[in-house]
């Protein structure tokens, strides 16, 4: 047994820790103040903040229609939970309970049979949120500031979901949501098949990004309309296929010789579209690699980006026929076709690897550029991780994809379109490659 004076020492049941035991008396002393814990505050007061904040918005709402707690239930709401919280599990479920009896009793008595349940569900969410502020203040305030902006956007969300968004977009909408979170969650991420050079969960994330980026594109140029024309077209265009674009708007120059400034723009935007998506593919398989060719990828695009503005004006009074709400946002078959292009061209560069070296693995990815630079450009991102080639080989294997790729693309403008259209075409496209050049000399 401990002594009878060590036992008390430094504790006090009422007033915590930081109260003193006089030792002559026994007694506590009266200058002793408790620790304050800033977590604890920090907690209280982010629970205050959030009910205010989620109040504050279903306050403004009373008038345009129903709902049952304004701003100081919702703060009461919150601040009742963090107590609870602070009290205990146990209380937290008999307190939780009763907010939901309440809101249930609130939503009864209204007698509005086209009422939703939105205020009902937001009492409750702001007493959870309330009660996870106790845990992580940080992480209960952001998302509740998403449910005050979903609450303050009632009107624009619907116009959107009943009036904007069709059919086709919705079920293109709903593929793409279950392709990222249903599908790409279960897929095993790790090396599989022969020479370990499949990666599942890689491959299916390109799958993702190519339906996102087509998908962005189809929203983009639906809101643009034909206010840029053709170099708006050419741009979201260039996420598809920027070949094909190539080709269309060389066509198109033959068709009607005034739009040449404006087709011009167009395939080289095209292209510059094609160039932004590498670097999210490099990003995904090798974030090092996509670091390293940052400074010429940005030289390139800035040549395509300056080429492609000079003929915007020129084309932005031209009528192009936007997407209509029947449009799909997206080809499936054309992402899963690039994905599994990927992944042929990297078991061949891994088979290449494995028998000849890395020397003709990226042989068969310079040929692969000239048809498709993206899938290139993702075989040298696995190859650079795997080890196989170094950072700055990269540098260089890349400038010969370019290579490959915009030279290529300069023959098609001049065999697609009038002389005038594949002359300036490939003048910019060659132009971009001699900058990517320049900055891989100085860097």
């Amino acid at each position: 047994m401990a002594p009878r004076e060590q036992r008390g020492r430094g504790h006090c049941p009422v007033l915590g820790r930081g109260s003193k035991r006089m030792p002559e008396s026994g007694a506590y002393r009266s200058d002793a103040v408790p620790e304050i814990d800033n977590a604890l505050l920090l907690g209280f007061s982010s629970a205050l903040g959030l009910g205010l904040l989620i109040g504050l918005v279903r306050e403004r709402s009373h008038a345009r229609g129903h709902a049952i707690a304004g701003l100081r239930t919702h703060a009461l709401a919150a601040l009742a939970a963090a107590v609870a919280a602070w009290l205990g599990p146990p209380v937290f479920l008999v307190a939780l309970a009763l907010v939901g009896v309440l809101a249930a009793m609130a939503y009864q008595a209204t007698h509005a049979e086209d009422a939703g349940l939105t205020s009902e569900i937001a009492l409750v969410l702001t007493f959870l949120l309330g009660g996870m502020a106790m845990r992580s203040a940080g992480l209960a305030s952001g998302l509740a500031v998403l449910v005050a902006v979903l609450l303050y956007a009632k009107e624009p969300l619907h116009r959107l979901s009943r009036e904007r968004l069709s059919e086709r977009e919705v079920f293109d909408g709903l593929m793409l949501l279950a392709a990222a979170l249903v599908v790409l969650p279960i897929l095993p991420d790790r090396d599989i098949g022969p020479f370990g050079a499949i990666n599942l969960a890689t491959l299916w994330k390109l799958v993702v990004l190519v339906m996102g980026v087509s998908a962005l594109g189809h929203v983009a140029l639906r809101m643009v309309g034909n206010r840029w024309g053709l170099a708006a077209a050419g741009f979201f265009a260039g996420y598809v296929s920027s070949t094909a674009a190539v080709i269309g708007f060389g066509q198109r120059s033959k068709d009607t010789p005034a739009l040449l400034r404006s087709a011009v723009a167009a395939a080289l935007l095209a292209n510059l579209a094609s160039l932004s998506l590498c670097l999210p593919i490099l990003w995904t398989v090798s974030p090092a690699l996509a670091t390293r060719l940052l400074p010429e990828l940005l030289a390139v695009g800035a040549v395509l980006l300056g080429g492609g503005l000079l003929g915007l004006r020129a084309g932005r009074d031209e009528q192009v026929p936007p997407p209509t709400a029947q449009s799909r946002m997206f080809r499936f078959g054309h992402a899963l076709g690039f994905a599994l292009l990927v992944a042929a061209l990297v078991l061949l560069s891994a088979a290449l690897s494995a028998w000849i070296g890395p020397t003709g693995a990226m042989a068969a990815a310079i040929v692969s550029a000239m048809a498709e630079l993206h899938a290139a450009v993702a075989t040298l991102g696995s190859l650079t991780g795997k080890g196989s080639v170094s950072l700055d080989q990269a540098r260089w294997l890349m400038l010969g994809l370019l290579a490959a790729s915009l030279v290529t693309k300069s023959g098609i403008a001049l065999a697609s379109g009038t002389r005038a259209y594949g002359l300036r075409v490939a003048a910019g496209l060659l132009l971009a490659l001699a900058a990517g050049l320049l900055a891989v000399l100085l860097t």
